[in-house]
């Protein structure tokens, strides 16, 4: 059936990677973003496996795939697991949809590590500085003492933090299934170190970039965006250069949960 599963798995340099695939057709991959996992695509993949052959994965320290205390798990790390997992797949020249620190994940990968991409979709996408918030850098600096917060209190920070990202209400399950990686211990663990490995350096490290790269980009953007403004984007769309950018009214930072057809026919005709 052509509908979002883990059915693989993968030990990349970082852990252990869970991933999925349907449809047929070129290649199209999706990066999901923090604090997500591939599952916030899985509203999209039935109608993109209609045309494509759709890949998805979880990133190493997120979702379904491998979480430990050592485990570097920061832009730079995911950079290169997004290379290793075009090599696992034998993919050359996928097109990209990429959301949130998906969008770092991927830029990384294309400008500094080589690898081509035939369309190149960036939504809600962390790619430049500033990025973050009080409360991420406030949790950064204090991971120990939140890593020992009770269960039912540390439920509902993963909530509140969720809930932040959104203006539009999502399907209760699909709430759920957001938070539920982020609930176990390892999770809880995983969760609060992400703040603590969050680095801009990651990004500078591309901005003066962002005109070098090598395919043609759709920048879309939830033009209510609480997380990452939509004056981000129209930055963002400048220093690329290419003149697709498509706001979507009324959409938050998750728009394919928020509004699955409308993010998908803000690239539909693009990709």
């Amino acid at each position: 059936m052509l509908e979002w599963k883990l059915t693989e798995e993968y030990q990349t340099s970082a852990g252990r990677v869970s991933a999925g695939r349907c449809g047929e057709g070129p290649d199209l991959i999706l990066a999901h973003g923090w604090p997500w996992s591939s599952y916030s695509w899985h509203r999209l993949i039935p109608q993109l496996a209609k045309t494509y052959k759709v890949h998805w994965y979880d990133m190493p320290g997120y979702g379904q795939s491998e979480k430990k205390s050592d485990q570097r798990t920061s832009l730079d790390v995911q950079g290169e697991i997004f290379v290793e997992m075009l090599a696992h797949w034998g993919i050359n020249r996928p097109t990209v949809i990429a959301h949130d620190f998906g969008g770092a994940t991927t830029l990384r990968a294309h400008l500094l590590h080589g690898c081509d991409f035939e369309r190149y979709v960036l939504m809600n996408v962390v790619a430049m500085r500033p990025w973050g918030s009080e409360f991420f850098d406030h949790v950064g600096k204090h991971v120990d003492a939140f890593e020992g917060l009770p269960s039912h209190i540390h439920k509902a920070i993963v909530e509140a933090y969720i809930q932040g990202a959104l203006v539009n209400e999502i399907p209760r399950i699909d709430f759920e299934n957001l938070a539920a990686p982020w609930l176990t211990n390892e999770g809880a663990s995983s969760f609060y170190r992400q703040f603590a490995l969050a680095d801009e350096k990651y990004t500078a490290e591309v901005e003066p970039l962002f005109g070098d790269i090598r395919c043609p980009v759709k920048i879309v953007w939830g033009e209510d965006d609480p997380w990452i403004p939509i004056e981000r984007g129209k930055e963002l769309h400048r220093l690329i250069g290419q003149n697709r950018f498509e706001t979507m009214s009324r959409v938050g930072h998750l728009p394919q949960l928020e509004s699955p057809q409308t993010a998908l026919k803000a690239f539909s005709d693009f990709i």
